[in-house]
């Protein structure tokens, strides 16, 4: 199909990026994982495991539109298919921020741990819908809805690192001055 052989190029950079910061995430969480606090399965259920769901979606999106389609409804539905499921996911990761302890989430939280990620998730459902109809514009939407998905990725995974790096290892290793508390970070 000429319109998806178009984005190969698109989606070997974004799956690419998206398998590797797995990996780089999976490192960083053993690196981290020394030392551990009460309530942080908690925590990781809410903040750190959407981070690599998020990277998944990106980086099975980017091997599905790699993949020599003829047709385009096949791949609309899987995509639809990975919307509905990442929707899905959302809705438990709002309930996990909810009623883990933690952490108080923050409205900076609540953006891009569920509302973004909502978006993009729902964003995948209807234009697997108008995937018949406006083939090449639809793609350009599942392009946005990717690329959203790798950055909500990023964005989370560089803050779990900052709140680790500045609230968790300053509280263990010295008095933090309450002046230089990092803030909203997990």
């Amino acid at each position: 199909m000429p319109e998806l052989a178009a984005w190969d190029s698109f989606y070997e950079i974004v799956g690419s990026t998206a398998g590797a910061l797995i990996g780089l995430q999976f490192v960083v969480m053993t690196l981290i994982a020394e030392r551990p606090l009460l309530a942080t399965a908690e925590a990781a259920a809410a903040f750190g495991t959407p981070t690599i769901v998020h990277f998944g979606a990106a980086l099975l999106l980017s091997a599905l539109l790699r993949a020599p389609w003829t047709m385009i409804i096949p791949v609309a539905v899987l995509w639809g298919l990975i919307g509905l499921s990442g929707a899905a996911y959302t809705v438990i990761v709002a309930r996990r921020m909810r009623v883990q302890n933690a952490y108080p989430p923050v409205f900076e939280d609540w953006l891009l741990h569920v509302l973004l990620p909502l978006v993009a998730y729902a964003v995948l459902v209807l234009s697997a819908l108008a995937a018949r109809v406006h083939t090449s514009g639809v793609l350009f939407v599942v392009g946005a809805a990717t690329l959203l998905l790798l950055f909500i990725g990023i964005h989370n995974a560089w803050d779990s690192i900052v709140f680790h790096v500045f609230v968790i290892r300053r509280g263990t290793q010295a008095e933090p001055d309450s002046d230089e508390t990092a803030g909203n970070n997990k």
